[in-house]
């Protein structure tokens, strides 16, 4: 395959899919919203085909790739159901396109419009998540786009049949050319061939590991939303309440921790360690964490399984396992020292009953999300009332935190006269 050069297959898909783009921009609110619930309906219909291929996808996994991993492959009923739930949530929300942002009159009396438009033609780069298969197009589409969706082989199976379903539904509804294209090429060629076509692709948007997120950066000739790695933190301060800070920060870290807003670090306030660390092992215990303690808090937790000396990568490192790391600090500046220098500007929470500390820590602290007193758990389009996302963006144009539908939008201008001209 030559340097600039596409298969002809793939060239035809993506000058396709421009032109999908163009009639998808007309596409009413009331036509999107029909496809989007037949696609719920239809998702649960054939939910025992789905779980069926996603079985074969889970036999033939690697028996050394992570839990976590496997963990995210994993289809069940429970979560079929709620990708049915996000398409219907995402159907109810309001339609942002030609959303009038501002409007005003010149005194020449041109009649100015600021509205929200499309973006285009989305390319989609992600792990084997089948999940994010809905959720992507169903903003894409919602949104007035269309999307190019490219998974990992491990979902080839399940990814199949639910790009079948799709398809099916889409041709019902009435749409010639369809707004949406899933790969089951998985030769990596083609994605370093399609991140220099600007001229077919829009906006690249890679969701994965550090690995596909730099290599997207280094070649992508078109604008992407980058959505990074979550190496999150949570600041335990001497004001919390600790009953509540064990609830939250073991939510944080438990209760799903193959996910990007899982907690990877608690930073514990030096005047509350020797009372919070035992609190939160005991509450944790049953789950078999691992901890990667430094110094002080190796020293409150002595004597208890599980319990390690930090090194000096952990700190910098998103485990997406049942492994915490530990800091005792001697204060809130401390606490954002070192969030400044090891976080991944993703999620960090405060818990805190200083208003004035939590309001600090939210001003200073430098990333998508800042909670107070709350699970970085919520970090997610779904839990915010978004109907889902594209993922979470660590970026700071044209995007940050999850990416909805507005966040698929960009807005242009549009000018009405009656002959004026500049003189």
């Amino acid at each position: 395959m030559a340097a600039s050069d596409l298969s002809p297959e793939i060239e035809k898909v993506f000058v396709e899919l421009r032109t999908a783009a163009r009639l998808n921009r007309q596409a009413s609110a009331k036509v999107k919203n029909h496809v989007l619930k037949f696609l719920a309906n239809n998702l649960i219909l054939r939910s025992s085909q789905i779980l069926a291929a996603n079985e074969q996808d889970l036999a033939r996994l690697s028996s050394d790739r992570p839990a976590a991993f496997r963990d995210r492959l994993t289809l069940n009923l429970k979560r079929l159901e709620a990708m049915a739930e996000s398409l219907s949530q995402v159907a109810a929300l309001p339609d942002p396109v030609g959303e009038v942002v501002e409007t005003r009159t010149l005194k020449n009396g041109l009649k100015t419009s600021r509205v929200r438009a499309p973006l285009g033609v989305i390319f989609m780069i992600f792990e084997s998540r089948p999940n994010v298969i809905l959720e992507a197009f169903s903003l894409a589409f919602k949104s007035g786009n269309v999307i190019a969706l490219r998974g990992g082989s491990e979902s080839s199976r399940t990814s199949e049949v639910i790009y079948e379903m799709m398809r099916e539904t889409l041709t019902a509804g009435g749409f010639e050319l369809s707004p949406f294209y899933g790969f089951n090429n998985y030769d990596r060629e083609i994605v370093s061939q399609l991140l220099k076509r600007k001229d077919l692709i829009d906006v690249t948007v890679p969701r994965g590991g550090d690995q596909l997120i730099e290599y997207v950066q280094t070649h992508a000739t078109m604008p992407i939303i980058k959505n990074d790695r979550g190496l999150c933190h949570a600041y335990v301060d001497d004001e919390a309440d600790l009953e509540m800070a064990v609830r939250i920060v073991a939510n944080g870290k438990v209760q799903r921790p193959g996910v990007c807003n899982s907690l990877e670090t608690v930073l514990v306030h030096q005047k509350v360690a020797a009372e919070f660390l035992p609190m939160l092992f005991e509450k944790t215990k049953g789950v078999n964490l691992e901890w990667h303690a430094d110094p002080a808090s190796c020293e409150i937790l002595s004597g208890r399984p599980k319990v390690k000396a930090a090194g000096p990568k952990d700190w910098d490192t998103e485990y997406l396992e049942l492994i915490l790391n530990c800091r005792v600090v001697q204060g809130l500046d401390e606490a954002l020292a070192h969030i400044e220098k090891h976080g991944s500007k993703h999620s960090e929470a405060i818990i805190t009953r200083s208003e004035t500390r939590a309001r600090r820590f939210q001003n200073e602290i430098d990333a998508a999300a800042v909670y107070w007193n709350a699970s970085t758990r919520f970090t997610d389009g779904f839990e915010l009332g978004l109907g889902g996302e594209l993922g979470i963006s660590t970026q700071k144009l044209h995007v940050r935190g999850p990416v909805g539908l507005r966040e698929l939008t960009s807005t242009r201008w549009i000018m009405d006269g009656n002959g004026q001209v500049r003189e």
